[in-house]
C-alpha cells in the first residue's frame, strides 16, 4: 500500500484557522462503519449515540508553552526553540530554528532568567540542551513560553486555553489531542448522567504528529515515540466495560494508540512507557470499538489510523462528503464519529 493512496484534495479555505464558540457547536459527521451511512450532526448531539455502560476514554495531556524565542550568545542571531520532552535534570530534547549552526557548545539566551547550552544532536535532527534557570521550570515556561500551534494555523490565538481540552491536566504535549477540544464541561456532565463512564489516560503528543510520511510505501514508515500512562484503576474500568458488553469509545488517535499499545488478549493492561505503534490498514483492533476524531492531513499517519479502523474506501467517501459539505478541517476543525451502530 502506497502513501499516495491516502491523498485527497482540500481547498485551503476549509483549513480552520480558529476554533468555534462554544466548543460543542462544531459539526459532527457520524459514520456508521457497518452500513456505510453518513449523518450530519453537531458535537452537542454526541450523547444520543452513546449508551449506558459505554466507556469514553480521554487524553488528559496538557500542551506545554513549549515555544521559546531567544538569541545565540555568540552572534546574537535570533533562534526559536521548541521543547519536545525532558530527558534528564534540566535537559530537554528540542527542535531549534535555524538549527544547522547550533553546534554543540552553542549558548542560547531567552531572558535574564533562562538560558541553555546545546550538549548533543539527535538522529532526528533535533538537539539536546541543558537549561540554566532559577526556581521552578514550569513557572519560567509559563512566563516566557508560547503555546505552539500547528504550522497550518496562520492566525495568532487570543485565548491560549482554547488549544487545551477542558480536562487537560498532565503537562507534557507539544500539540493538543484535538479530538477533545470539542467537549465542554456541560457536555461531559450530560454524557456521565447517561451512565457512560469517562476514563482518563495520558499520552504526551509529540511533534511527529505533524511530520509528513516521507516513505513511498506505508509499511516503511517509522513512528515517533510518545510517552503514555494508564492507571490500574482506569484499566480495570475499561476491562469491566468490555466484559459487560459495553463499548470503548476513544476520543482521538492518541487514545487509540495508547489503548492498542496496552492491549493483551482483548484486555487492556495498566502501564507507563513509550509507544511507537503505527496503525495502518490491515491492523486488527483489540480494544477500541468507536473513535471520535478530527479530519486529518492528507498522507498523514493519523489518516492511515482512521482508515485502518473504518476502511480506506469509507474514509475516502467521508472526506469527499466533508469537502462537499464545507466541513472545517484539522486541529480547530469539525469532528467525526466512527461507530458501528449494530455492535
Amino acid at each position: 500500500m502506497k502513501v499516495s493512496d491516502f491523498d485527497y484534495e482540500l481547498p485551503d479555505e476549509l483549513i480552520a484557522q480558529e476554533p468555534v464558540e462554544p466548543r460543542d457547536s462544531s459539526r459532527l459527521m457520524v459514520v456508521d462503519i457497518g452500513s456505510g451511512t453518513i449523518e450530519h450532526k453537531h458535537f452537542y448531539n454526541l450523547p444520543q449515540f452513546l449508551r449506558p455502560n459505554d466507556v469514553l476514554v480521554v487524553n488528559e495531556s496538557r500542551v506545554l508553552p513549549a515555544r521559546l524565542f531567544g538569541v545565540r550568545e555568540d552572534t546574537m542571531g535570533k533562534v526559536e526553540v521548541l521543547l519536545l520532552h525532558c530527558v534528564g535534570e534540566k535537559r530537554w530534547e528540542v527542535l531549534v530554528k535555524p538549527g544547522k549552526r547550533c553546534k554543540i557548545g552553542t549558548k542560547l539566551i531567552f531572558a535574564d532568567t533562562l538560558s541553555a547550552v546545546v550538549i548533543a544532536s539527535t538522529e532526528a535532527g533535533g538537539r539536546i540542551v541543558e537549561f540554566d534557570y532559577q526556581g521552578d521550570f514550569d513557572a519560567v515556561l509559563e512566563e516566557l513560553g508560547e503555546t505552539p500551534l500547528p504550522p497550518y494555523i496562520k492566525s495568532k490565538l487570543d485565548n491560549q486555553e482554547r488549544y487545551q481540552t477542558v480536562y487537560a491536566r498532565a503537562k507534557g504535549s507539544a500539540a493538543a489531542p484535538t479530538a477533545g477540544l470539542h467537549f465542554t464541561t456541560s457536555l461531559l456532565e450530560q454524557i456521565s448522567q447517561k451512565g457512560v463512564k469517562i476514563v482518563p489516560l495520558v499520552l504526551h503528543v509529540g511533534l511527529g504528529t505533524f511530520r509528513p510520511v516521507k516513505t513511498e510505501y506505508v509499511a516503511e514508515h517509522r513512528m515517533h515515540s510518545e510517552y503514555y500512562e494508564l492507571s490500574a484503576e482506569h484499566a480495570a474500568i475499561i476491562n469491566q466495560c468490555r466484559a459487560d458488553g459495553g463499548r470503548v469509545i476513544a476520543v482521538g488517535t492518541t487514545v487509540v494508540r495508547t489503548l492498542e499499545t496496552l492491549a493483551q488478549s482483548g484486555r487492556v493492561k495498566a502501564g507507563a512507557g513509550w509507544t511507537d505503534i503505527f496503525i495502518y490498514p490491515g491492523y486488527k483492533f483489540e480494544i477500541v470499538d468507536a473513535v471520535i476524531t478530527n479530519f486529518h492531513l492528507p498522507q498523514s499517519s493519523l489518516l492511515m489510523l482512521v482508515s485502518a479502523f473504518a476502511g480506506l474506501d469509507l474514509i475516502k467517501t467521508a472526506y469527499k462528503t466533508a469537502v462537499e459539505n464545507r466541513y472545517r478541517f484539522f486541529s480547530f476543525g469539525d469532528a467525526m464519529l466512527l461507530i458501528d451502530d449494530k455492535e
